[in-house]
């Protein structure tokens, strides 16, 4: 299954310049997704990081692969209208620099949902090198 855009809003609750994702090309509901990012110069957090140097800051990374995955967990009907937020981060390691031209390819797997509880595995990766990867912990409130 495939999302634009403008079906991803209708599912997340971020908007710019925190919407992260650009489109959804794989989606297996409560299961996995995957997700691109267009790192463009347009990109706002590129004015400060770093002007001569852009490098798109790993805790946007991080946030994008986890919107990946809240995708997937917030695809269902009975999840629309929750919010996913962090619980926390497990054996987070970043592999390569994501700078503007990069397409951000993110891998999200849902690992376990207990109650209103879950973690979820995430990779993103440019022209097929991991860029970063980690576990996410999250609660639905």
């Amino acid at each position: 299954m495939i999302l634009t855009s403008a079906e991803i809003k209708e599912i997340l609750p971020h908007r710019y310049p925190m919407l992260l994702v650009d489109r959804i090309t794989s989606l297996e509901p409560l299961v996995r997704a995957t997700g691109i990012k267009n790192v463009t110069h347009n990109d706002p957090f590129f004015e400060g990081h770093f002007p001569d140097r852009p490098i798109m800051p790993g805790v946007l990374i991080l946030e994008a692969m986890a919107q990946v995955g809240g995708i997937a967990l917030m695809y269902p009907e009975e999840h629309r209208g929750k919010l996913a937020v962090f619980g926390g981060m497990d054996k987070v390691k970043f592999r390569k620099q994501v700078v503007p031209g990069d397409q951000l390819v993110m891998h999200a797997e849902i690992l376990r949902i207990k109650g209103t509880m879950g973690k979820i595995h995430c990779r993103s990766f440019v022209d097929d090198q991991l860029a970063a990867e980690g576990e996410f912990m999250f609660a639905l409130v």
